[in-house]
């Protein structure tokens, strides 16, 4: 694997001196949770940052529930907890790896590709029987210099102009009953972006809760009609959930995707952009 490593190799070099650990855990509705979380119980030197506080920027009127932060802020804040451009970053969560992916991408985002995430998470950590601490890290600041890949990224303008030409293959990362519209228990408006695919992030991962191979992730996305030479956009609610399928896209070999950061809370923000209901195949096929 790529950008999955498992339990073992993390605790092999848990106090490597280039090594930094990143707590992501968050549960939405409940901001204060992963913090606290962090604080009762953490991997011994990891440091926390939250997803609302750091890895994402105040909502506006657009730019979606979670906006990108600001890549310079950003930049400082990943400087204060000890992340140089020589840093190796494993991120880990509890909520399947949704919150530690949003870091990775953000990361490789800002150029930085020695970053990974954490098979399992924080529950397969302590499974393990490996150690754990309530004592916080002494944060020692390091430098970190961003050079911003726009190439992993599109914004809504692009989406739209795509739409109906071809040009991007859409992967909507939610559930199946919001992409189809049935149910939507946070955005305002239900459905999907027009001609996009359905593939819900969780199914990149076993009952376990750890990784699929890439092997397993080749035939899932081969499943969906995905080709390797599609130029692919991902997006999820809040481009969030989006972002563990950017890295099991990554996994399974695919060079050409990007992800729509904003995503269906940001594409319902602008009152123009049409919206689709129903299962996409079912109605071309009729």
């Amino acid at each position: 694997m790529k950008h999955i490593v498992p339990v073992k190799w993390l605790l092999a070099r848990l106090y490597e001196s280039d090594v930094v650990i990143v707590d992501c855990r968050f549960q939405l509705g409940k901001p204060e949770s992963g913090r606290e979380a962090y604080e009762e119980s953490h991997i011994p030197g990891a440091v926390y940052l939250d997803l609302e506080k750091d890895l994402s920027a105040p909502v506006g009127e657009h730019g979606g529930r979670h906006p990108l932060p600001d890549a310079a802020e950003l930049t400082v804040k990943l400087g204060k907890v000890g992340i140089s451009n020589d840093t190796r970053v494993v991120a880990y969560d509890d909520q399947g790896g949704a919150m530690a992916s949003r870091l990775w991408w953000l990361l490789k985002y800002l150029g930085h590709e020695n970053v990974f995430v954490m098979d399992g998470g924080f529950t397969a950590w302590k499974n393990a029987g490996c150690p754990v601490s309530a004592e916080q890290k002494v944060l020692i600041p390091a430098r970190f210099v961003a050079t911003v890949q726009h190439n992993l990224l599109v914004e809504v303008d692009e989406v739209r102009e795509s739409l109906g030409t071809g040009r991007y293959v859409l992967v909507d990362s939610r559930e199946a009953p919001r992409y189809r519209g049935e149910a939507e228990p946070i955005d305002r408006v239900a459905g999907h972006i027009p001609g996009a695919r359905n593939l819900f992030w969780a199914e990149g991962r076993q009952a376990d809760g750890t990784w699929k191979s890439a092997e397993e992730q080749r035939e899932r996305f081969a499943d969906a009609g995905l080709s390797q030479d599609d130029e692919i956009v991902v997006y999820c609610g809040s481009g969030v959930t989006a972002t563990p399928n950017v890295l099991a896209l990554g996994e399974a070999g695919f060079t050409r995707v990007k992800l729509y950061a904003g995503s269906w809370s940001d594409w319902i923000s602008w009152q123009d952009n049409p919206i689709a209901v129903g299962d996409e195949e079912a109605r071309n096929d009729g």
